[in-house]
């Protein structure tokens, strides 16, 4: 594959939210740089996604191809444990509708609150989970879980990790979102 970087590559052609993966807020060999990021085609030589919009004319995002949705969109895996595919055509949908700019603003300011997650309430065993429930639930109660455990560390009177965890079920049981990895059945 012909390397490429992408002006912004923490929304990928899928629709993925690259700025919320983990991989992305690792360092090291297995850090990711996003969807066609620096060094992207090193880490993913063979990415299906990129070589079929190669084949639709080259498109910037998967909503941009005549085709959009097909099978990959209509008949996800049920089998796939990375649950952040569940908003996929979601995010896109708001992309295409909304505009770029506007998706990326939210985007960008979702990444913000999971950086101050990670910084300050990460036990060394939670980016996981919290790149998965920024991911996955909406900008507005991420807004007020950050502003609850930022109250909470202003107090020094909690651990926020377990706060943090907290505030992340409490939302996703408001919104009935699923925090929990799926299985793969064998």
């Amino acid at each position: 594959m012909q390397p490429y970087e992408r002006p912004y590559p923490l929304f990928s052609l899928c629709g993925l939210n690259c700025g919320l993966c983990p991989r992305y807020h690792t360092s090291g060999s297995s850090q990711c740089p996003g969807c066609e990021g620096p060094g992207f085609s090193d880490k993913h030589p063979s990415c299906t996604v990129l070589n079929c919009a190669k084949r639709h004319g080259g498109i910037t995002y998967c909503f941009q191809c005549t085709d959009y949705p097909c099978e990959r969109y209509t008949s996800p895996s049920s089998m796939d444990s990375f649950i952040t595919y569940k908003h996929v055509i979601r995010d896109l949908e708001y992309a295409r509708i909304n505009g770029l700019q506007a998706y990326r603003e939210k985007l960008d300011e979702k990444v913000e609150i999971l950086k101050y997650l990670l910084e300050h309430c990460d036990d060394g065993r939670h980016k996981s989970r919290f790149c998965t429930a920024v991911n996955l639930l909406d900008l507005q109660d991420l807004r007020e879980i950050k502003e609850a455990v930022s109250h909470a560390a202003a107090r020094r009177d909690a651990d926020l990790t377990r706060t943090t965890d907290t505030w992340l079920d409490r939302y996703a049981d408001i919104r009935g979102v699923s925090l929990t990895l799926r299985k793969q059945k064998s």
